[in-house]
């Protein structure tokens, strides 16, 4: 059989039923009747059922015509009634065929109530999302059937899931109006969970106390900017957080921390576990890919492990993701792990748009990331942490430390994040700014420079800031974090300088 003729007669299979009786698509003539008597009767009824139907969610195709014609005249101020709409549909050739503009009037006529117009309408939309799917779930079998080297077996995979999420947010009404009066004992309510905590922070943790206390935590719906030059720590001041959230959830029971999603476009998830053990077992991770292990160090990695193994990590690292396809995957983990509350991006450069792939217009590609990472924050009421890349502009100023200018590609980032913050290591810089001897210069006043130099790098040893440059909801400033580079861990600065023998 050849492949035209297996499309449509695979179609028909889909549109039987198992006795081989062909089936009518979903649908209820007399509700779509009956709603669009009650609007004609009376408009005020549209705006209960303006934000869940469209005129395409009608079977008949002149209803939705109708109701089509009713909502623009509603929204322009006009009355909608058989009498203004007749010279509308007068010689319509589509409502001739069901008895002209009188049409109107029988439907206006046999309104019994309209105080059911609501529930007519979400049956209406029930059964267009019905429709829908018998079309989704056919042209995927119809697809499937179409081998090809452009679309592989994933992608329309995904396709597909994007495609059924959209279907189901179809008609969603918005929250519109909060009255001032519910939002504010929402507000109580979480300060009260707050307070209960032993960290005594709104959002969700990242185990770094100074950082929580600037921050009240990781807050819901907020897209969070992490930034900073290579060699910085992005990805393991990020790593480190990520961690944390997840083992306090563990600990807790659920009290704190919440499930955490990482998606690795850089790094692999075994280079992201191994930093992890490492870290964990206090075994340095250079150690462990080169194998210079001692016996004694595999005890402690099945002690790490126990550990590890039991937090709510999820790691994705299939590189070069589009920003469609992270948001595809972190709904569907979201349906399986309910308690996910922070999902983490390392780094936003490495996605790309839905547009252009060429980086003919890289700047407005940017953008669409970041509204659409913004977007995923608010919709699945989660913080989105995502990391990114500087401009090589800092290299260039005699101050290293980061700005908001500095920001790579876009100034959209700064626009749509809530939270933006630099990683900064002076001792970075200063390592590699160990003075020589000038010209002509004293051998007292290079060794008193010398002096001073090394002092300085004494007084920043190990010593990390964390620069939050912009926070919608709170404060600016500075959070000094002691970084051990050997373990690439970031923790509290007071806390390491107390467990850290002399």
């Amino acid at each position: 059989m050849s492949e035209l003729a297996t499309l449509p007669a695979l179609r028909a299979v889909v549109s039987n039923d198992v006795l081989g009786q062909t089936r009518s698509a979903p649908h209820n003539i007399e509700a779509e009747q009956a709603l669009l008597g009650a609007l004609l009767v009376n408009n005020v009824a549209y705006e209960k059922v303006g934000e869940i139907l469209q005129p395409d969610h009608f079977y008949d195709p002149v209803h939705g015509r109708i109701y089509g014609a009713v909502a623009t005249l509603i929204n322009r101020g006009q009355i909608a009634d058989p009498k203004t709409m007749r010279g509308l549909f007068e010689n319509d050739p589509a409502l001739a065929a069901v008895g002209g503009s009188d049409y109107l009037v029988d439907l206006a006529a046999n309104v019994v109530t309209i105080f059911n117009v609501e529930d007519y309408a979400r049956l209406i939309h029930d059964l267009h999302i019905r429709r829908q799917l018998i079309n989704l779930g056919t042209d995927v079998v119809n697809e499937a059937y179409q081998q090809g080297l452009d679309k592989p077996g994933k992608e329309q995979i995904e396709t597909a899931e994007a495609r059924l999420f959209e279907l189901a947010r179809t008609g969603e009404v918005d929250r519109g109006f909060v009255k001032l009066e519910k939002a504010l004992a929402i507000s109580i309510k979480l300060a009260e969970e707050a307070h209960k905590r032993d960290s005594h922070i709104t959002g969700v943790t990242t185990g770094l106390r100074d950082m929580d206390r600037k921050m009240g935590g990781l807050q819901r719906s907020d897209l969070i900017i992490l930034a900073g030059r290579p060699s910085m720590g992005k990805t393991a001041l990020a790593t480190n957080m990520a961690f944390n959230a997840a083992h306090a959830w563990h600990k807790s029971g659920g009290k704190e921390g919440s499930g955490v999603a990482f998606f690795s476009l850089e790094m692999s998830a075994e280079q992201l576990a191994t930093r992890l053990l490492g870290d964990f077992s206090s075994v340095p991770s250079d150690k462990i890919r080169r194998g210079e292990i001692k016996t004694e160090d595999f005890s402690k990695f099945v002690e790490a492990s126990h550990i590890l193994s039991r937090v709510p990590l999820y790691i994705d690292d299939t590189p070069a993701l589009s920003v469609a396809g992270l948001r595809t995957r972190a709904r569907r983990l979201k349906r399986m792990v309910p308690h996910l509350g922070v999902i983490v991006i390392d780094y936003l450069q490495l996605l790309h748009g839905t547009g252009n792939k060429n980086g003919d217009n890289r700047v407005q590609e940017v953008s669409e990331i970041t509204r659409g990472l913004k977007a995923l924050a608010k919709e699945l009421d989660v913080p989105v942490l995502a990391l990114s890349q500087l401009s090589r502009a800092v290299e260039m100023r005699e101050d290293k430390k980061p700005q908001l200018s500095d920001l790579r590609e876009s100034g959209s980032i700064e626009q749509d994040a809530d939270v933006v913050m630099f990683v900064y290591r002076e001792e970075y810089y200063h390592a590699r700014a160990e003075p020589t001897r000038r010209d002509n210069e004293d051998e007292g006043k290079f060794n008193d420079r010398a002096a001073r130099w090394m002092q300085r790098g004494e007084d920043i040893r190990n010593i990390a800031e964390v620069v939050i440059a912009k926070q919608r909801h709170g404060p600016i400033g500075t959070v000094p974090l002691h970084f051990d580079g050997q373990f690439t861990r970031f923790s509290n600065l007071d806390r390491q300088y107390e467990e850290t023998p002399s």
